[in-house]
């Protein structure tokens, strides 16, 4: 119940202000975003890839209002690749972008959004990896399909994300399956309305197997995004049935939670790969994190309490 509060929350300024401002904040707040630039998440980065997991990376802030902020986003990303490269690390590390950061929302935000996330999938083709398109809420989608479906006439590994609890993500997952992209499946961390969205926890679950079942016997990438124990099990015995060898399928989870599990489906051979963000404007992941388990929002709480 108080997951869509929680999302409310995450647009409103006057929240943003008092959880800033929590001493106890930046405590947990790590617990997610491990660090606020390039040079605080290489050691993570190093660290994560020496044990067998592969990573995508997120540079936090999609809440933007100009073309300026937008292109220093461009930039950051561009500066996250050119470390990944001295670190001879492009093929084990992707990265994750949201449109919005890149000025999907601005006046002329398609264009825009296409001609600043362009240069960041060149840069990482050329280091050997590959960007994926973050999902927001559901007015940004076939702008995020139409710029998707434009990198890969170009770049065709380029990746996307669909969301479970979407009403039209059945039909957009056997769109992708069928023309090979790399889909990463999740059940979504938006408020979104009922027109639109399941909002009971049981509805999207359902969906969520049925989607991954047309993933896993299409002709794509599926890359589970999931931290549920039986949704886990769930999309082994799919990729079993649909013949898949554990190198075409792979699983993705955020950094701070189910660390153990990272490494358990590493050590079994499957590809593994962690969800890392960073950056200073934290404040709309970490609200997403909190509203999308109770358990993350009992830390949170418990942590509070403890300091007060």
């Amino acid at each position: 119940m108080l997951g869509p509060v929680i999302l409310a929350a995450s647009r409103s300024d006057r929240m943003r202000r008092l959880i800033s401002a929590a001493p106890v904040t930046k405590q947990v707040v790590d617990r997610f975003i491990p660090g606020e630039t390039v040079a605080d998440i290489v050691p993570i980065i190093k660290d994560l890839t020496a044990k067998g997991l592969e990573l995508t990376m997120d540079v936090v802030g999609e809440d933007i209002t100009t073309p300026e902020q937008a292109t220093a986003a461009r930039d950051a990303y561009l500066a996250l690749i050119d470390h990944l490269n001295d670190l001879g690390l492009g093929e084990r590390v992707e990265m994750s972008v949201k449109l919005s950061m890149f000025g999907q929302a601005l006046e002329g935000g398609h264009e825009l959004a296409l001609a600043n996330v362009r240069p960041v999938v060149e840069a990482a083709a050329a280091i050997g990896t590959t960007v994926t398109l973050d999902a927001e809420d559901h007015t940004t989608l076939d702008s995020m399909f139409a710029i998707h479906e434009d990198l890969r006439k170009d770049f065709p590994q380029t990746g996307c994300v669909i969301q479970a609890y979407l009403f039209r993500t059945e039909a957009d997952a056997r769109r992708l399956a069928a023309s090979g992209s790399r889909v990463r499946l999740v059940k979504g961390a938006y408020k979104e309305p009922a027109e639109v969205a399941y909002q009971q926890k049981h509805e999207i679950d359902k969906a969520y197997v049925r989607i991954l079942r047309t993933l896993m016997e299409g002709e794509g990438y599926p890359m589970v995004g999931s931290h549920d124990p039986r949704l886990i099990a769930i999309a082994q015995e799919l990729a079993h049935k649909a013949g898949r060898k554990l190198d075409e399928y792979e699983f993705q989870m955020l950094y701070g939670i189910r660390g153990e599990e990272h490494l358990r489906l590493a050590a079994e051979g499957h590809r593994m790969r962690v969800y890392t963000a960073y950056g200073t404007d934290w404040y709309g992941y970490f609200m997403r994190r909190l509203a999308e388990k109770p358990a993350n929002l009992r830390f949170f709480l418990r942590s509070m309490v403890s300091k007060g």
